[in-house]
């Protein structure tokens, strides 16, 4: 396999990454330490077949990187410098630079701007509510389902995240803040389904008793409909929250805001939800963005409340975030609330999200945007 056919292989764009990096040979490195990221089983039976250490060595590294949240091999010094060296020659360790944090003067809300090892960079958020801290990770740099109120799919997608790199985000806000974060939702910038088999693993790390052992129950992970792995999501035997970004009450609409409804009728994306439900038992979130003269219209709730009449779970209203390359205008507050009321009377379960971090770039992929048209620049 050529090193091109490798950045292939995990969903990266060789040639972008060449031009950001110099020279073949930097890839070639990059490359050979991407394609290992470890489990703790796949640790164990790594470290066992090393010279010079044992595989107990493993629950030590393990303990470094999920539980003390070591941000550099460096840091581990109960490890000797021998193995130390081997880990840097051999492996892949996600660290993430934080080129740009943001506090919300409205609510406390921070948005973090992350350099990953290749030069891209990536959005997170920390959101404090009462129950915990709870924060939104990118699954992708980028995205390519093209979803037009959304910042982050404006220069389609770049590569994949690792599950190292998902987790990262998490370790590396908690470090920084010092607070634990209770809460993990898979929202931000890319398209977790897209990302699928990372995306597994980094669920099971997360919420694995050797690391930081969040409940599944308090992570969320969200979808534009891609019916296949909603499906094959249901079979993984995982008790997280499913979260549809709906955002219309009929393909019609639908496929105005989002080209993946060109793929995916609503009535088999419902269906796939519908089953998600039945295997797991865990009632799903609706996503629905409202956007003013677009879908938030009594009619456009009435259909709302056909179309959900009979599935588990509840709708979230989120007034949309106006983005400066998309003329989309926020509903006003009369129209979300008349069109909460009206849900309400049809029996829906509906809240409307809480508007964090509007004064910091607080949208999905809108700090991310600047920040590369700023480099351009």
């Amino acid at each position: 396999m050529t090193i091109k056919e490798c950045y292939e292989k995990v969903g990266s764009d060789y040639d972008g990454v060449l031009k950001r990096l110099g020279s073949e040979a930097l890839v070639k490195r990059f490359a050979v330490k991407f394609l290992n990221d470890p489990s703790f089983q796949e640790l164990t039976d790594g470290l066992a077949a090393q010279d010079g250490e044992k595989a107990f060595r493993a629950k030590q590294l393990y303990q470094w990187m999920h539980v003390k949240l070591a941000a550099s091999l460096d840091e581990m010094t109960n490890l000797s410098k021998e193995m130390r060296g081997i880990l840097k020659e051999k492996a892949f360790y996600a660290s993430l630079n934080p080129v740009d944090v943001r506090i919300s003067q409205i609510d406390g809300t921070r948005k973090y701007l992350f350099e990953l090892e290749d030069g891209n960079v990536i959005e997170s958020v920390l959101m404090r509510y009462k129950h915990g801290n709870s924060v939104c990770i990118s699954s992708q740099v980028g995205c390519r389902m093209g979803c037009r109120f959304c910042a982050s799919t404006l220069d389609g997608l770049e590569r994949n995240l690792r599950p190292s790199e998902m987790l990262e985000q998490i370790y590396r806000i908690q470090r920084d803040t010092g607070e634990r974060v209770s809460n993990v939702v898979v929202m931000g910038s890319g398209e977790p389904m897209d990302n699928y088999d990372n995306l597994i693993r980094f669920i099971h790390l997360l919420t694995d008793e050797n690391g930081l052992h969040i409940s599944q129950r308090n992570v969320t992970v969200s979808t534009c409909g891609i019916v296949p792995r909603i499906r094959q999501f249901a079979e993984e035997n995982l008790q997280v929250t499913l979260a549809l970004s709906l955002h219309a009450p009929n393909d019609e609409v639908r496929k105005t805001l989002m080209p993946v409804a060109n793929s995916f009728a609503l009535k088999d994306v419902l269906d796939a939800c519908h089953y998600y439900f039945e295997k797991t038992g865990r009632r799903l979130t609706f996503e629905y963005s409202l956007v003013k003269g677009v879908n938030d219209n009594l009619d456009e709730a009435r259909a709302l409340a056909d179309l959900l009449k009979g599935q588990h779970g509840h709708v979230n209203l989120i007034p949309v975030n106006p983005i400066k390359e998309r003329d989309f205008k926020q509903s006003d507050r009369k129209a979300v609330e008349e069109f909460k009321q009206y849900l309400e009377k049809r029996g829906i379960n509906v809240t409307v999200r809480r508007e964090m971090g509007r004064d910091i770039d607080g949208a999905c992929g809108q700090l991310r945007k600047s920040y590369i048209e700023k480099e351009r620049t």
